[in-house]
């Protein structure tokens, strides 16, 4: 049974910083992608199946996506936090291509940033 465990989030005043982090237990597959989707619907950032890292255009310049592979963890590191960028945080997988429609999806863990 695969399981995705988000952590790392919290409260935050704007331009603080949090680090999020995503264990994977269980077997997904020999290679996939991860993602961290806020409210399920936004793509943040992703390590594709290559290892390249995708960001949205809200996260270039300040978050940066990372994946240690020994542990089966991906990270999300967030600088300058603003306001907007407030919400649950969600970390996915997949063994195809990584989406709001992956096939494996974690709990979430919440972000707010205060003014």
């Amino acid at each position: 049974q695969v399981q995705l465990v988000e952590s790392g989030g919290g409260s935050v005043q704007a331009g603080g910083s949090l680090r999020l982090s995503c264990t994977v237990s269980g077997y997904i597959g020999s290679e996939y992608c991860m993602g961290w989707y806020r409210d399920r619907r936004q793509e943040v950032a992703q390590i594709k199946k290559d290892g390249t890292p995708r960001y949205a255009d809200s996260a270039k310049g300040r978050f940066t996506v990372s994946k240690d592979s020994a542990k089966n963890t991906l990270y999300l590191q967030m600088n300058g936090l603003k306001p907007e960028d407030s919400g649950m945080y969600y970390c996915a997988a997949d063994t195809w291509y990584c989406s709001t429609a992956a096939d494996y999806w974690g709990e979430g863990t919440p972000v707010t940033v205060s003014p």
